[in-house]
Parts: C-alpha cells; structure tokens; sequence
C-alpha cells in the first residue's frame, strides 16, 4: 500500500473588511488624510470637512459611525476635531493611529495660528481683515448646519428627537445656560428616552 502524497494545504486566504469597506489605511496615508483635513478646516465647518473626507471620499466610516464619533467627543473635553481625529486613529490602527490622527489634525493649525497671531498683531485693526474673517465664520455657519441636515436627517424626522433639538435650542440659544449644565441635563433625559425596552412594556 503507497503511502500517501504530502497534503497540500490550501493558502490562507486574506480576510477583508465585512460589507465591502476598504482595508484600513497605512499610518502615513492616516497621517496624510489629518494633515490635510487639519490645513483646510476653519471654525465650526469642521464638522462637514471631516464628513467629506472620512466618509464620503476616504470610506473609512459611514455615516452611522461617524455620527457617533462625532456625539461623543462633542460629550467630552477638547476641540471636536481633535477628539474625532483620535476615535477615528483609534477605529482604524489602534494607539499609534489615533496618536498620528491627533498630530495630523494638530500640526497645521499649530503653524498657521502661530503665522496668523503674527500677522493679527500687526493688521487686526485694519477694516478688511475684519470682513474677511466674518466671511470666514459666516461660511463655517454654513457648513454646519448644511451637515447637521445631511447627517441628522433620520433623527430630526423622529419627534422626541426633534424634541431634544428644540430644548435644546431653547436652553443655549435663548436662555444662555451653560453647555456644561445643559448636557448634563438633557444628556440623561436623551438616554431615557432612548433606553432599550423590553416588549410589552410601557
């Protein structure tokens, strides 16, 4: 009786992220991303530059994620940006990518405030330096609240979350409570109302 040939085992085959989603980015290309969001995002359009770039032309995230990115870290201390930068470094290569996110993010607007404190020191008094930058924050208002509507569209369309936009429209906007003071009451007041719920109960 022959004895049996070496077994030829079949080659592992690479696993590949679930649904489709590109494999996650190198460090550099990590590093690349943040530099450029980090060089080309002013004041409150942030938000819509970093939907731009993670979701739509990146694909590192979908739109589910990066809203809960960006809920939680506008909960916690620091710049918006710079706690995305972090959970989504984080996300995608562990410590050293949010570590690279963060520095990408940070460096730009690091020299370009630095270059521009300068610049203010010598030219804030002049009339067009104070057009242009109410142009500038004039567009970023723009572009927050053009991705608020993309991103939020679901959730604006469900009443008790409506209702928690306008309280808290109400309790900031109109009687100027604290940002501190109003999370932590319309905070738990959110997790209540969207508590898991067993069937059958009320």
């Amino acid at each position: 009786m022959s004895e049996p040939g070496p077994r030829h085992e079949a080659p592992a085959r690479r696993a590949t992220p679930p649904d489709g989603a590109p494999a996650p980015p190198s460090l550099a290309h990590l590093l690349r991303a943040f530099l450029v969001l980090g060089g080309t995002s002013f004041g409150g359009g942030v938000v819509a530059y970093l939907r731009q770039a993670l979701v739509v032309r990146e694909r590192w995230l979908d739109d589910e994620t990066f809203l809960a990115g960006l809920e939680l870290s506008q909960t916690l201390p620091g710049l918006n940006a710079v706690n995305m930068s972090v959970y989504v470094g984080a996300r995608l290569r562990g410590v050293v990518g949010a570590i690279v996110a963060a520095a990408g993010m940070m460096l730009p607007g690091l020299v370009v405030v630095l270059a521009l404190g300068v610049f203010y020191g010598e030219h804030g008094h002049r009339p067009w330096v104070a057009a242009a930058l109410g142009g500038v924050g004039a567009a970023a208002v723009g572009l927050t609240v053009a991705t608020t509507l993309r991103i939020g569209r679901r959730q604006l369309g469900v009443p008790k979350d409506l209702a928690l936009v306008a309280l808290t429209f109400v309790v900031v906007g109109l009687l100027r409570w604290s940002l501190v003071v109003a999370l932590l009451v319309i905070g738990p007041l959110g997790v209540w109302l969207h508590r898991p719920r067993t069937p059958g109960a009320s």
